[in-house]
């Protein structure tokens, strides 16, 4: 795996993992906050996952929660072993899927001190399945059709993560378009594309039920504008940790992504709440 990590001008209060939304890569999302946080203090590591951007490995373009999971925990190994962050006390943020990959990372990972989420996605696999109706099964279906097929020939079946007229993509928002399909969050290390066999494993990733297992201290940040803000509060007041909630006013989802008036306060909150914590 391949990342870049941002450094703070002077001495490291602590070394942070971010991992962002589907599809994304360190140039995005993960590495404005790195950045936001390096500016605050920290060493901050936004990285691209595996089979995403400059990482290795096979099928490109697959979610997996439980993956993401583990690649953020050799992250944070990575870091524990580096000269340059080795002894600090290890902080995680995640920002919309990314909030609940990491909320399954940290989960399983007593070595984090402390987890942000923001904007985070916090699904609930009943409702996922209530939400999609019919359409659930039939998306698994194809799902497990397109491992089967991939585990068989090496062909992945790849659909667009975003398109102007949405349609059969992984992300049917027109804002998620807005910024992964123009000028504005496109970077040369992204691909426009998402496996078809990664729902097989992201329809049925329920982050709600493992809130009760943090054992991190937790600040949740999101906006009532953006995705699920009922799963945000459904899943802050399961946590058992000490915690706190920051809602800001957003557009929606995606300025969370690339908009300072957003990340400035977000980074400030969590910086803070870091801070606090022994």
């Amino acid at each position: 795996m391949v990342g870049t990590l941002y450094r703070p001008d002077g001495e490291a209060h602590g070394a942070v993992v971010t991992t962002g939304p589907l599809t994304s890569v360190k140039e995005q999302a993960s590495g404005a906050y790195a950045r936001a946080l390096a500016e605050r203090g920290y060493a901050a590591l936004a990285f691209d996952h595996r089979g995403f951007g400059q990482s290795g490995g096979l099928p490109r373009q697959f979610e997996t929660p439980q993956g993401k999971a583990a690649d953020i925990a050799e992250a944070i190994t990575a870091l524990s072993q580096d000269e340059r962050t080795a002894g600090l006390r290890a902080f995680a943020v995640g920002i919309c899927a990314g909030g609940g990959y990491m909320a399954q990372a940290v989960a399983n990972d007593w070595r984090v001190r402390g987890f942000a989420g923001v904007a985070g996605v916090y699904p609930n696999a009943d409702q996922t399945r209530s939400w999609m109706g019919d359409g659930y099964q039939r998306a698994i279906d194809r799902a497990r059709a397109a491992e089967k097929r991939w585990r068989e020939t090496g062909y992945v079946e790849t659909i667009p993560a975003v398109a102007p007229d949405n349609g059969d993509v992984a992300m049917p928002l027109t804002e998620a378009y807005e910024f992964y399909g123009t000028q504005r969050g496109t970077v040369p290390n992204y691909v426009n594309g998402f496996a078809v066999q990664s729902r097989a494993y992201t329809l049925p990733f329920d982050v709600q039920r493992i809130a009760g297992d943090i054992r991190a201290p937790t600040i949740v940040v999101h906006s009532e504008k953006a995705l699920a803000p009922s799963l945000a509060h459904r899943f802050f007041d399961a946590l058992t940790v000490e915690k706190e909630e920051l809602w800001l006013q957003s557009q929606g989802q995606i300025d969370f992504y690339d908009d300072a008036e957003l990340i400035g306060p977000a980074a400030d909150a969590i910086d803070n709440f870091f801070r606090r914590l022994p």
